[in-house]
């Protein structure tokens, strides 16, 4: 059994993807060829934007939303505690201040009613992470925004194709960025990412910043960075892209699956209405969250443990937080959430089997 079953979905797509490579490999234009281009225009068709732009990671997205966004030292940008490290870390990047704010016990994503707190004369922006699959609460957000005349930036790295009030994630901030890392719902078969808007100057920016702040040829009016989607992997995910909305079907059939089959005792978040969730991940919470990992283990049954830290106790962020800030919910996920597999082609029988063995596990330490 896989966590990520990356083999069964090559094979399912195979004979479009060989051939999509293959006609990379015939063109010889390895660089901003004519795949990225396309694959750009149907990731804007997709999400319901104006402009996609590609680029090498997720986490080059984050940075180049905040350097599009001009964000200078002693800045501070809001976003949550419990995540993975790129959004906060970019901030740093540029020597600026990420503002942590704990996250909601109830879907995992940044906590609204504690964002405003946060705000002071130096925010310039909020980062939202749509985390494991589920946009965050975005309406409030930009709200808030608006009042304090901030910026919004939507991390969707995890929950590109989910939908918030029938909005697609990366469709609903100012600046939205996504990662093909391969795990990912939309995912290549190496590093890639893009950044979304609707603002035609942040665009013509973004563009320039992904090379070197280049305008035109050897044109240089930003200092940016070299940081291309490369043309195969854009031939790729243009393949995937064709197949995502039924891969999603999947994901919430075997989301639905897990809810059925799973023991009781065991915390699973909360979809919240008006929002669909493509379950980039299935995270449980659960008080003997090590041993079941390890229980599992010796079952053939992978997990992992999205994230075991919390942001804010990172050595690296040590300096930027109040030592009697607690960021309570982040730190009770952080000791009991276990990530389970999932992926579009995980069978009724493989959750049946997790799910037993939970089930066995619970059973053995009641």
């Amino acid at each position: 059994m896989q966590f990520n079953d990356l083999q069964r979905q090559y094979t399912t797509y195979q004979t479009e993807i060989d051939e999509a490579i293959q006609h990379v490999l015939r063109s010889s234009n390895y660089i901003n060829g004519e795949q990225v281009d396309l694959l750009e225009q149907e990731l804007a068709a997709y999400v319901g934007v104006e402009h996609a732009i590609g680029c090498a990671s997720g986490t080059d997205a984050l940075l180049l939303a905040l350097m599009a966004l001009d964000l200078q030292p002693g800045e501070e940008v809001i976003c949550p505690a419990f995540s993975f490290i790129a959004s906060a870390s970019q901030i740093r990047m540029l020597s600026a201040t990420p503002v942590f704010v704990d996250v909601s016990a109830v879907d995992f994503n940044i906590d609204i009613e504690q964002i405003e707190a946060k705000i002071s004369s130096r925010t310039k922006a909020i980062i939202a992470v749509s985390l494991f699959g589920q946009c965050a609460d975005f309406n409030p957000i930009k709200e808030l925004a608006e009042k304090y005349g901030l910026w919004t930036i939507e991390d969707g790295a995890q929950s590109f194709g989910a939908s918030y009030l029938k909005q697609k994630s990366c469709s609903m901030t100012d600046l939205a960025t996504t990662s093909f890392f391969p795990s990912k719902p939309l995912g290549c078969y190496g590093d890639g990412g893009a950044v979304f808007t609707n603002n035609p100057d942040l665009a013509l920016k973004i563009k320039a910043l992904r090379q070197h702040g280049q305008t035109e040829r050897y044109h240089h009016n930003l200092l940016g960075l070299n940081s291309r989607l490369d043309t195969i992997q854009a031939a790729i995910l243009r393949v995937k892209l064709r197949h995502l909305d039924r891969e999603i079907a999947a994901r919430q059939e075997a989301a639905s699956h897990y809810k059925a089959f799973l023991p009781e005792g065991i915390f699973i978040p909360e979809i919240a209405d008006g929002r669909e969730s493509v379950w980039a991940q299935f995270t449980i919470g659960l008080g003997d969250r090590d041993q079941a990992q390890a229980y599992l283990k010796t079952k053939g049954i992978p997990t992992s443990i999205h994230y075991p830290i919390p942001l804010p106790h990172q050595k690296l962020f040590a300096d930027l937080v109040d030592p009697g800030e607690t960021f309570a919910v982040s730190s009770l996920l952080a000791e009991t959430v276990l990530s389970l597999p999932m992926h579009a082609f995980l069978t009724e029988e493989e959750i049946q089997y997790i799910a037993q063995s939970l089930t066995e596990f619970l059973a053995h330490e009641g």
